[in-house]
């Protein structure tokens, strides 16, 4: 067994995959939408740390990593969502809190929205979730063809650091899950040409965001080229009445692999603070 590979648990019908580790609060981890993820590439340097303090769970999402497609699946957020409501249900976990990186992120927001009862705090990672306009580098990682070039180019835009578009490993890790069977087949499914109406289905309504009561933290990188800072969390921040938001400089769409310590910090802190009212 490599560490890839975690358990698979049955979500009304399909044999989902996931990752499981820790004990105390359970912590739901919901991966991005690049291709070739699966929620081991997405958590897999802040899961041992984050295990330490909580119980962690980590799906890979409908259409995405190691959990069965189902054949004819048509993808889209509802499906997404009710796919990680179902997966707490079967999980026997009352109340999670979330961790939602980016397309994840979205998720999260729509799963506080629509099931506040399921959710304690919610952590949004270079998340959409927002009316926003589609960004040049979101239209290439959503528009990906296999390649080791093309995957090169896209760490270049993930990446503040653009050395790590040098690091060969590291392109060749993500191009080979890239290419795995059935991978790519729904990853080009999920997001066709053009492209903006995808990002307008993941969006709540301004309305949806102020109803969100839920305590929130926004992490973003400052230099994110996929989901840029002043569109999406810097407005989602001014909405959610107990949403915080914290920025990292020289950063950019991958805080968790670029600034993962201090990025576990940060999510150690917001979780471990009590509200007003329990201090009082």
């Amino acid at each position: 067994m490599t560490v890839e590979q975690g358990k698979f648990i049955d979500v009304k019908g399909i044999n989902t995959h996931y990752h499981e580790a820790g004990q105390g609060e359970p912590l739901l981890l919901i991966h991005g939408s690049g291709p070739g993820v699966s929620a081991w590439a997405n958590w897999r340097l802040a899961f041992p740390a984050l295990s330490e303090h909580y119980h962690l769970y980590a799906p890979d999402v409908v259409g995405f990593g190691y959990t069965d497609r189902q054949e004819g699946q048509e993808y889209s957020i509802d499906v997404w969502v009710n796919h990680m409501i179902d997966f707490i249900e079967a999980i026997g976990e009352p109340k999670v809190s979330v961790i939602g990186n980016s397309f994840g992120g979205a998720i999260a927001l729509h799963l506080v929205n629509r099931r506040p009862d399921l959710v304690n705090k919610v952590i949004l990672m270079g998340s959409v979730g927002n009316k926003s306009t589609l960004s040049d580098g979101l239209d290439a990682v959503w528009g990906y063809t296999p390649s080791f070039e093309n995957m090169k180019n896209l760490i270049k835009i993930f990446s503040y650091d653009q050395s790590n578009a040098e690091n060969s490993d590291l392109v060749e890790m993500r191009y080979q899950s890239s290419i795995q069977e059935g991978f790519q087949e729904a990853f080009s499914s999920m997001f066709p040409a053009p492209r903006q109406r995808h990002l307008d289905a993941m969006a709540l309504s301004e309305d949806e965001l102020k109803s969100i009561q839920a305590p929130v933290l926004l992490i973003h990188g400052r230099e994110d080229q996929v989901i840029p800072l002043a569109e999406t969390s810097w407005k989602i921040a001014q909405l959610i009445p107990n949403a915080q938001l914290h920025v990292f400089p020289h950063c950019g769409h991958w805080v968790q692999i670029e600034k993962t310590e201090p990025f576990i910090h940060q999510v150690i802190e917001f979780l471990n603070q009590r509200k007003t009212a329990d201090i009082v």
